[in-house]
């Protein structure tokens, strides 16, 4: 069901916070979790280990989009299960991870101070594109969460932006973090594949290739660049939180991944901290 990669060390964390970009894959992700579930959980414990108090997390995910930016103020979001046709179990699944009202504050007092003209929103409750990951890496639930929403109609360059707009909030405590899918074909996914699809790979490893040597222009025009972008992600939305990570993390960053797991053939978990690099 799933192919992996060998990984390297984890590297020692800085006083600032590392960006988290990880691919949620399907809702069955919180359960059959593969080899990207534990590798999740091990890097989430060794972040609190080096940053005892945390104090909240930020996601984008692409499973709330709005027609403005919008940002979670609820102080006890629920767990939404917005998905069907899938085994019972996963229907009984909840995050009771508290939200963050006065951190949201604060986001949408940064958004709007860089232009981005958010709103609140105190009644959204958590996605799978959200809890799914988050129940791997902080299963405890006990780390403040709350969402942004990725505006309906935004490209790469927005998108960024707002994680640019948040980057100071690394030095204070917060986890950033792009939850989305380093490929996402659902016509293929529900061809039933196993082996890993040879398009799949070439694009993560291209996407991989271009992070390590800090191309960004090459990976805003990924659609036209990278082989089989169209094929990978036939929409974008679920590869636009990986901007809201690369923006967050400021230029000159390396990726360490957690993961290179494709599940099912065609579901590329891509996982990786973004990190400062080395002088």
């Amino acid at each position: 069901m799933s192919v992996s990669a060998s990984l390297s060390p984890t590297p020692q964390l800085a006083a600032e916070l590392p960006v988290l970009y990880v691919s949620h894959g399907a809702p069955l992700f919180a359960l059959e979790v593969g080899d990207t579930g534990p590798a999740l959980t091990r890097w989430g414990a060794d972040l609190r280990a080096q940053f005892p108090h945390l104090r909240g997390v930020v996601v984008m995910s692409p499973h709330w989009m709005a027609r403005t930016p919008q940002v979670m103020t609820a102080a006890a979001p629920a767990t939404w299960h917005d998905f069907g046709g899938f085994p019972a179990a996963l229907y009984q699944l909840q995050y009771p991870a508290p939200g963050a009202p006065p951190l949201a504050q604060e986001v949408l007092a940064l958004l709007q101070a860089a232009g981005v003209p958010a709103q609140a929103d105190a009644e959204h409750p958590f996605d799978h594109g959200a809890w799914v990951p988050l129940m791997h890496l902080f299963p405890q639930a006990d780390v403040p969460v709350l969402q942004v929403a990725l505006p309906l109609n935004a490209g790469p360059a927005e998108v960024y932006a707002m994680g640019a707009a948040l980057r100071s909030l690394r030095a204070q405590g917060v986890l950033l973090v792009g939850s989305g899918s380093m490929t996402h074909n659902l016509g293929e996914f529900f061809a039933d594949a196993h082996a890993a699809a040879p398009y799949v790979l070439e694009f993560s490893r291209w996407i991989e290739a271009a992070l390590l040597r800090g191309d960004r222009p090459a990976l805003f025009n990924y659609r036209n660049e990278a082989p089989h972008a169209e094929r990978a992600h036939p929409t974008d939305e679920h590869f636009l939180p990986f901007f809201f990570a690369l923006g967050a993390a400021g230029e000159k960053v390396q990726p360490h991944y957690l993961s290179r797991e494709v599940m099912y053939g065609v579901l590329a978990m891509d996982a990786f901290a973004l990190h400062a690099e080395a002088s």
